[in-house]
This record gives C-alpha cells, sequence and structure tokens, in this order.
C-alpha cells in the first residue's frame, strides 16, 4: 500500500483523486473512484441549484460508504453562483472533504472548519500555495503547465514545479496535471508529492457521463492535440483542439478582444460536446496527458492498476539500483583483476 500524508489525513486507501471537472463530476464517477479507494468528487457548480447539489451527494452516498469529497471552484463574475449556498448545502449534506478552486478560499474557511470539513485547494504556483497553506487548508492540488483547464500563466510544467512546493509547503499536497498510469504516480511521490489528482484519465472511463464520441477522441489524440487559448487575455485554459479552439486561438492571435471569441467559448457549447459527442460543438478541456492514454476502462480499474503500477515501477527501480550498488561496490582480490 502507498500510504501517505494524504491518505492518513482525509482517510482514504490510495492517493489519487479524482478531478472536480465540469459537467463530469457526478454520483456515478466519483463513487466509483471512491469505492476502489481513492478520493471521488462531485462538482458542485455541475448541479444548477444548491438543492440539486444535495440530491447529488445523497445519490452519491447510495452509492458509496467510503469517504469523498466535493469541488467549490470560486471565479468572478458579472453574475456569480450562490456560493455561500453551495458552501451550506456542503455543510448541510455532511459532506467532510472539499476541494476548492479559483479564488482564495479565505472567505470559507471559518465555516468548513467550523463544521470539520477538511480543505483541499486548487493551486497553479508555489506563491498561491503558500496562501492557501497560510489561510488554513488542509491540503493544496498544485497544477503543472501539462494540466486540462487553467493552467496559470507561469507555464511551469510540473517535473519543476513539483519539487518546488515539496521544498516550500508543511502540509500534505498532490501533483495534478500530466497524470495518467501508474509511472506518473511513482514519480510525483519520489519527487516529494503526497498523491495525485487526474482529471482526463477518469473523463476517459466508464462512468464519466461523457459522449462515447469524447472517449474515443481521446484514445485515438497525441499529446500534441490541445489548444492554450485566451492566451492574450492572460487567462489561459488548455482545451482539446479542434475547429472552434481553432478559430479562438487564430482571432485573438490577430488581435481580437474577448468579446469577439466570447460565443465561441460559451459553456453551454462545451456542454453540448459532452452530451451529444459533437466535438465541434463548442471547447472542451483535456490535458496534454490524453497522449497517455489508450482505453477506456471502468473508474475502480484505473484506481487498482495505477497503485498497482506504481509499486512495481518503485520496487522495480530500487532493485535496479539496489544491485548495481552491490556490483560497484563488490571487492575484488588481486587475482580477480
Amino acid at each position: 500500500m502507498l500510504a501517505t500524508r494524504f491518505t492518513d489525513v482525509f482517510g482514504i486507501e490510495h492517493p489519487i483523486v479524482q478531478g472536480g471537472m465540469m459537467w463530469v463530476g457526478r454520483a456515478e464517477l466519483a463513487a466509483a473512484v471512491s469505492e476502489a479507494g481513492g478520493l471521488g468528487m462531485v462538482t458542485a457548480l455541475t448541479q444548477p441549484t444548491p438543492a440539486d447539489l444535495v440530491r447529488e451527494i445523497e445519490r452519491t452516498r447510495a452509492l458509496t460508504e467510503k469517504p469523498f469529497g466535493v469541488n467549490l471552484t470560486i471565479l468572478p463574475s458579472i453574475s456569480p453562483p450562490p456560493y455561500d449556498e453551495y458552501r451550506r448545502a456542503i455543510i448541510d449534506s455532511g459532506v467532510g472533504i472539499v476541494e476548492t478552486a479559483g479564488s482564495s478560499p479565505e472567505p470559507h474557511m471559518a465555516a468548513f472548519k467550523e463544521h470539520g470539513v477538511r480543505v483541499i485547494h486548487k493551486c497553479t504556483s508555489v506563491r498561491h500555495a503558500l496562501k492557501a497553506q497560510a489561510v488554513g487548508v488542509d491540503a493544496v492540488s498544485i497544477d503543472g503547465f501539462e494540466c486540462a483547464g487553467h493552467p496559470g500563466e507561469d507555464d511551469v510544467p510540473g517535473l519543476v514545479l513539483v519539487p518546488a512546493a515539496a521544498d516550500a509547503l508543511s502540509i500534505p499536497f498532490i501533483a495534478s496535471g500530466g497524470f495518467a498510469d501508474g509511472r506518473g504516480l511513482a514519480a510525483a511521490l519520489v519527487l516529494g508529492a503526497d498523491g495525485i489528482n487526474m482529471g482526463s484519465r477518469f473523463l476517459c472511463s466508464a462512468e464519466a457521463p461523457v459522449a462515447q464520441a469524447v472517449k474515443e477522441r481521446i484514445v485515438q489524440a497525441s499529446e500534441l492535440d490541445t489548444n492554450l487559448i485566451l492566451r492574450p487575455l492572460r487567462n489561459t485554459v488548455r482545451v482539446a483542439k479542434n475547429a472552434v479552439s481553432d478559430e479562438v486561438v487564430r482571432i485573438l492571435d490577430a488581435g481580437g478582444d474577448f468579446p469577439a471569441v466570447q460565443p465561441l467559448v460559451a459553456g453551454a457549447r462545451g456542454r453540448k460536446v459532452f452530451e451529444e459527442g459533437d466535438l465541434d460543438a463548442g471547447i472542451w478541456t483535456v490535458g496534454m496527458v490524453q497522449g497517455l492514454i489508450r482505453d477506456i476502462p471502468a473508474a475502480g480499474e484505473i484506481v487498482r492498476r495505477t497503485v498497482e503500477q506504481a509499486e512495481e515501477v518503485l520496487s522495480a527501480r530500487l532493485s535496479l539500483f539496489t544491485r548495481r550498488g552491490m556490483t560497484c561496490g563488490t571487492t575484488q582480490t588481486p587475482g580477480n583483476r
């Protein structure tokens, strides 16, 4: 078993977290990940109202008795969702784990702490992770540049970001962005993380509530088949490469502004991709890691084989270096020279 500080704090068996993906983090997927020993995530804002979120939490509980969390992404908006009401729905439902993302979780920390809710905050830089640690979160999830969705504006990949976070943080943290199998989990642990977050890998699972065409596209795609959109506006988002994201890049590179692309990046269009399987209906998020995804297994199988492969990789590498060390350290007699 790969027990870490993260598994100890959050009461789970394996150091694997399912990303809280918009339109994707529903009961069936979250429960399947948790049942396999990972940490499943229900996405709060996928539900149209706080009352709907309560019902989705109840559906998840009917499918698993193991711990699961709720993702609450907090972003500035002209017409923001009722975040306080979603927070209250989470607390009143007795959920013990929340993943916050977007803006600082500080305004919500007192309420969560009062009710014993453990908080993971998603960050894209060490400086943001340190701020989250300072306001009292229990763990952070730190996204490298490879990730789907918002990678931040620093363009620091996980190979640098993860050990930098390990050097700076005192609380547990998990690595996110670029993880699809046990090799990635093993690497993250060696670099100092306490586990991994996987979004795109679970997006391409049997339980993910998206059209089969989306999953098949991920299997067919390579690590080159993503676009970084909205970069000139310093609101970078990594999405699947398709006709719509190509057009967004073209317009902004030619000097266009946000109103020129706003109809193209509307969330309703991305939801249509997931629900109907029209891959060019809108933008949809997926990471570079799709180049490592080659099948559509059950979510529980993803958790199990990721852990098994990580254990095999770590054991094999340790054994390799142990044997080499013994060979190099062998004392030779003059007669053997």
